[in-house]
């Protein structure tokens, strides 16, 4: 059992928030066409999935991008606003989010808000995942300026339902501060073998579910039903488990990147969670 440094008492448990997906990047949609055609298979409990080209919105507007961007749109609106909108077998109401890498910090504010425009004029995204999110306490300032911009610019569009949301992918537990710069904090990311020994952070006990996300590759199906259990009592809404593994020798998105395709127990992990709900 994982060490939780939380209270028992104050850990999210299951009856609470139902957990769904976040995506953190399939691959391009014509090397991952089953991957992209999943998200909007009717009762997918998808909460969001990221679009990367090529690290950022590509030079100009993909049309196979354009294609899934739009499917995932419009199964969107089906599920908030469909004729039946509390059919538990409804299509998924899943968020496409735009892929941002801020490099722990490095790369320009200017250039960052210059691909999120392009994402949100080309495939209408209804938000931004910042990868590679600093985590640091000097570093807050940066990242706050940089969502009160991009919540700014989500808001002008008529893409984002909501006012749209704003993933930070951390990937460990930051300071307690960029919970309020962000809809939801990625405070996991990494292998099984870390995942079933890892820690919580206290702070954590203080925000839903919802908050929270946790990416983890290398899961083996015969332990599917612990690594929910885990997440659940860590206080995570959003997950993505995954039995590949590997990751190419940058760190990069690739034929080697554990989420860059469905685990091969996808139908069981979707029976596991059940049919999608709008948020």
């Amino acid at each position: 059992m994982p060490y939780l440094t939380a209270p028992a008492d104050t850990l999210r448990t299951a009856g609470g928030e139902q957990l769904g997906f976040g995506v953190p990047g399939y691959a391009h949609p014509l090397l991952a066409p089953a991957e992209w055609a999943e998200l909007v298979r009717p009762g997918t409990p998808l909460h969001w999935a990221v679009l990367n080209i090529a690290g950022g919105p590509g030079t100009r507007p993909d049309p196979h991008c354009l294609d899934v961007a739009g499917r995932l749109r419009n199964a969107r609106e089906r599920a908030l606003h469909g004729e039946e909108p509390d059919d538990s077998v409804r299509a998924c109401g899943g968020r496409l989010l735009g892929h941002l890498d801020l490099a722990h910090g490095g790369r320009p504010f200017d250039e960052l808000i210059a691909d999120a425009r392009s994402f949100v004029d080309w495939y209408r995204v209804g938000g931004f995942y910042l990868a590679r999110c600093p985590t640091e306490r000097a570093e807050l300032p940066a990242v706050r300026r940089l969502t009160g911009t991009l919540h700014a610019l989500l808001a002008e569009s008529d893409s984002a339902d909501d006012g749209g949301r704003l993933v930070l992918g951390h990937g460990t537990h930051p300071h307690p501060g960029y919970a309020e710069a962000a809809d939801q904090l990625v405070t996991f990311q990494g292998p099984w073998t870390d995942y079933r020994w890892s820690q919580v952070a206290e702070w954590t006990a203080d925000y839903p579910p919802s908050r929270f996300a946790h990416f983890v590759h290398g899961v083996p199906r015969t332990h599917l039903d612990e690594a929910m259990r885990i997440a659940r009592w860590q206080g995570a809404g959003t997950i993505f488990f995954t039995d590949r593994g590997g990751r190419s020798a940058d760190g990069r998105s690739g034929q080697t990147d554990p989420f860059a395709a469905l685990p091969r127990y996808w139908d069981e992990i979707v029976s596991r969670i059940g049919p999608g709900i709008s948020e």
